[in-house]
Parts: C-alpha cells; structure tokens; sequence
C-alpha cells in the first residue's frame, strides 16, 4: 500500500517538476515559456491585510509587527489607514515589548496609490508607526519617507516627526 502511494506522487511530482528535469539535461526553452516563467514570477501588490507583517519605521523599541485587522474597509489597509498589529520583534528595551498589541498607522505600502495630480505613490516596502489609543506616536522620531497623503487623514504628528515627506 505504502509502495503504491509513493509511485503515484513520484510520478505527479515527476509530471509537475519535468521541465526542470528537462532543462538540466541541457535542452533549451522557447521564449514564450520564459514569458511564463516571469509572468509567474511577478508578485502583485495588494492591500495590507490580516497577517502582514510590517515594518516598524519608528523609535518605539519595534522591528516588526502583524496586522491583526484593518480598521476601514472590508478588503485592508492602505497608506494613512489605522490598523491593530502585534509586535512580533521588538530591541531590548524599548518602550514596547514582544506580544503587545498597538494601533499603527500605514506610512509606507506597497500597494500603489493614486495621487490627484495623475501620478502615483508606492514604496518598496510595507511600513508603519506605532500610535496609542489617542492617536499619538509612541516613538519621538519616524525613519524614512512618509508620504504627504497623511496631512489628509490628519496624522499631522507624524508628518512632523518625519525625516522626508515625499
């Protein structure tokens, strides 16, 4: 019985991994299966969700937190929305700790977003600052670009502890 399950998936495995197999014995592709391949490789950018994992941007004493949930809208999070986040890394100590849960603000996304002049912003990576339930940043100073879109969701605060505003 156990024979019999191993063969089967040697032969999907087999089926799925055969071009690979192909490939190193040294027969060349055609470019419209490269075409694939980067098509494949593409990521898309998408909201900010349950389970992301962000980068912390401020001096609060975090690296890096998980959304537990978007606070607007059914899909995510986008660039000045609030979030609630678990702090997953944090440095020894800093003002909060491993397994605290904070609001945070979305300073930097991936996902891009359009501005009123036609042009539109997107950062490299996903990014917030850790605010209290006032809405105040925990941390004294933000690290990077933060977009000037937060002047509208009026996180004035954070747009004056920024090094740049792009």
């Amino acid at each position: 019985m156990a024979a019999s399950n191993s063969s089967k998936l040697f032969r999907v495995g087999r089926s799925i991994l055969g071009s690979l197999s192909n490939n190193a014995l040294g027969t060349s592709r055609s470019s419209s299966q490269f075409a694939d391949m980067d098509f494949l490789s593409q990521q898309t950018r998408t909201f900010i969700q349950m389970r992301t994992n962000l980068k912390v941007v401020d001096n609060s004493g975090a690296k890096r937190v998980m959304c537990i949930q978007a606070l607007k809208g059914k899909k995510g999070a986008r660039l000045g929305d609030v979030i609630v986040a678990s702090v997953k890394e944090a440095h020894v100590g800093g003002k909060v700790k491993k397994g605290d849960v904070h609001y945070a603000v979305v300073v930097r996304a991936a996902m891009p977003r359009g501005r009123c002049d036609g042009s539109e912003v997107k950062f490299d990576d996903n990014a917030v600052v850790l605010i209290n339930k006032q809405g105040e940043p925990i941390g004294t100073r933000v690290f990077g670009p933060v977009p000037h879109e937060l002047r509208k969701k009026k996180h004035l605060k954070i747009l004056s502890l920024a090094e740049q505003i792009a």
